[in-house]
């Protein structure tokens, strides 16, 4: 465990223009510059990198990876396991930002995962992330900050605007098949297609849940180093499993909690 005690609070409130709300509430994602500064980044970083390296178990080389493998390293719920990552992940500042863009009053954590797209790493396929999660609200949010500037070459997060506004839309995992199949929909739907162009480390993407997004490989020589936090409205509840990607979710992720009960395990604790 890391000593937290030289590690920069996170808890003030910074206030979310009107802009971004309209934004992300339309779109179905926004970014916001700057949400933490360059000494508290440089606080963070070493710690979020350090434990993610400690609990990352792929050791295969990129080439003898799928799809799903190539296109990062995928390290999840790190703020169980290190006091510097909780900080981090459980900080209100973060929340508030969250809560704010949907609207709400009260946000709990479902999971983090430090997302590192290795250099040389492949692209991230289309994909809906709600799929995955058995939750009963679309008043879900995912906060993306990379650790690192980073620019279209590393693996910028690329959304399909408006995308969410239908819900699930395949049955499908990340994979190849996501891919082609959630290409033609965007195509199809005519969904304009956004990212930016540069982040700096501190900057923040939030996206719906439903909101398609993907990325491209990583062409640089460097680590594309990312954290996440996803985020569920307080009061929501367990919905019923409808694949086995989410009856994994609901033991890994809620406890295994009762259908129809609320999101309230030690795992889901509530931020704000």
């Amino acid at each position: 465990m890391n000593t937290t005690s030289q590690l920069p609070k996170l808890d003030d409130f910074i206030p979310v223009n009107q802009g971004h709300i309209t934004e992300f509430q339309e779109k179905g994602h926004t970014l916001i510059h700057g949400i933490l500064s360059a000494d508290e980044i440089a606080a963070y970083r070493p710690i979020i990198v350090n434990a993610a390296e400690k609990y990352n178990t792929e050791k295969r080389k990129i080439a003898d990876r799928d799809t799903y493998g190539k296109a990062f390293l995928q390290i999840m719920n790190l703020w169980r396991c290190d006091e510097g990552v909780k900080e981090f992940v459980l900080s209100k500042r973060l929340a508030k930002i969250a809560a704010d863009l949907m609207g709400v009053e009260n946000v709990r954590i479902y999971h983090d995962q430090a997302l590192f797209k290795e250099a040389g790493g492949g692209p991230t396929p289309w994909h809906q992330d709600q799929y995955y999660w058995p939750i009963d609200t679309n008043n879900t949010i995912t906060l993306w900050m990379p650790l690192v500037d980073i620019d279209v070459d590393m693996g910028m997060l690329t959304f399909a605007s408006g995308s969410f506004k239908n819900g699930a839309v395949f049955d499908f995992e990340i994979s190849d098949e996501s891919e082609s199949a959630f290409d033609d929909y965007v195509q199809k739907e005519k969904f304009p297609i956004t990212r930016a162009q540069t982040m700096n480390a501190g900057d923040a993407t939030f996206h719906r849940g439903f909101t398609i997004h993907n990325a491209p490989g990583n062409q640089s020589n460097q680590m594309r180093e990312v954290m996440t936090i996803i985020y569920v409205a307080d009061g929501a509840r367990v919905s019923e499993p409808k694949h086995s990607w989410q009856r994994n979710d609901h033991q890994k992720w809620l406890m295994g909690k009762p259908v129809g009960e609320l999101i309230d395990s030690e795992l889901n604790p509530k931020v704000l």
